[in-house]
């Protein structure tokens, strides 16, 4: 796994301590999960490059991401729904995989199944001490008769020979990756991860070996950025990402505040704020020239924890937002408006590192 220069980051500086504080933050966790349910499962839709697909979602139940046992993203709080000892046996991980089949024919009309199945474990897939090697093939042949597949991993792990499990099925397979930013300044101070933008642009080339595609995940406003400095990093992201060949859909997640996590420490005690609404539509506005799919999923958008306006705009905002996701038009924010898009200007143009969050 990549480390930090030691130049940079010295014992009890940099991401050492934001690793031991983290540590600290995710010791207070009670709650125990059962390794063979999934953290969740739900039937949607997604726009890829070969079209709009029903899509089943998946997020196993594993031990944990291996960055987050360490301390971990400043903002991720799904370790914390991890199962206690850091390793689920193939058989309960496969007793998963059952449930989610079981809730899909339930939710889907006459026996249809989703073209689109995306696995998450708020970890790495392609980290074989989450998902061992039997289980990832095991996953890649139940699922050999659907026509796109979408595995999350950090860059560490992303191999060809891994992809062929499902590539070699005749699969689309695609890498979703938590990039956060393409800045590395940014992705180590603010969010606490550890790989650099070059360890990402190498996952797309072994991606590309495999014939699979790469997804950039993307987080609007990481702790210690402005409103405004935040907006920049993710237009700025957007490009970037968009510009490496084989990254073919970029996805931006404003950062909700989850248990568990400094961000939260910092939200409960008035030095975070979630980003507008306006700026994830601003982002999404600003980089619709781009030679990519960019969507966004606000999650908890509209509520105090996640993107949010002044809360008489943010469900049809939301909604633009969805609408964009699937259109690729932004014509679609012309469609709304709203008095607190003044607030909203005017926090760009006075909302400073020093001073923020401005408003709640």
């Amino acid at each position: 796994m990549s480390k930090p220069s030691p130049e940079v980051y010295e014992r009890g500086r940099g991401m050492d301590a934001h690793n031991k504080v983290m540590r600290d933050i995710r010791s207070r966790k009670q709650k125990t999960y059962d390794p063979h349910e999934p953290t969740r499962v739900w039937i949607d839709e997604d726009n890829t490059p070969d079209g709009v697909y029903d899509s089943l979602t998946i997020i196993l139940n594993t031990g944990g991401c291996r960055w987050a046992r360490a301390g971990g993203c400043t903002m991720c709080g799904y370790v914390a729904e991890s199962v206690e000892g850091g390793t689920v046996s193939h058989e309960a991980l496969m007793d998963q995989i059952q449930v989610c089949l079981d809730h899909e024919a339930e939710e889907m009309d006459d026996g249809e199944k989703a073209g689109l199945i995306k696995i998450y474990t708020s970890g790495s897939f392609l980290d074989e001490r989450e998902v061992p090697a039997e289980t990832r093939d095991a996953i890649a042949e139940t699922f050999s008769d659907r026509d796109r597949m979408v595995l999350e991993s950090l860059p560490d792990f992303v191999t060809r020979e891994k992809l062929a499990d499902f590539t070699d099925r005749g699969l689309e397979a695609d890498v979703a990756i938590g990039l956060e930013t393409a800045t590395d300044r940014v992705r180590h101070d603010c969010v606490n991860k550890y790989f650099d933008f070059s360890d990402f642009e190498d996952a797309c080339n072994e991606a590309a070996a495999a014939g699979g595609g790469v997804k950039a995940y993307l987080l609007m406003k990481p702790p210690f950025l402005s409103e405004p400095e935040a907006l920049e990093d993710m237009k700025s992201s957007i490009r970037r990402c968009a510009a490496v060949d084989n990254c073919h859909t970029v996805s931006m997640n404003p950062t909700n505040v989850q248990r568990y996590t400094m961000v939260d420490e910092l939200f409960f005690n008035g030095g975070y704020r979630p980003p507008w609404l306006w700026s994830v539509a601003e982002a999404l506005r600003d980089t619709a020239d781009v030679d990519a799919i960019v969507v966004s999923d606000p999650v908890g958008g509209g509520q105090e924890r996640g993107a949010h306006n002044c809360g008489e705009c943010d469900e049809l905002v939301f909604k633009a937002v969805k609408d964009f996701n699937l259109r690729q038009d932004p014509s679609v924010f012309d469609q709304v408006s709203c008095e607190c898009e003044a607030t909203w200007e005017y926090v760009l143009d006075a909302e400073t590192s020093y001073n923020m969050p401005l408003v709640r």
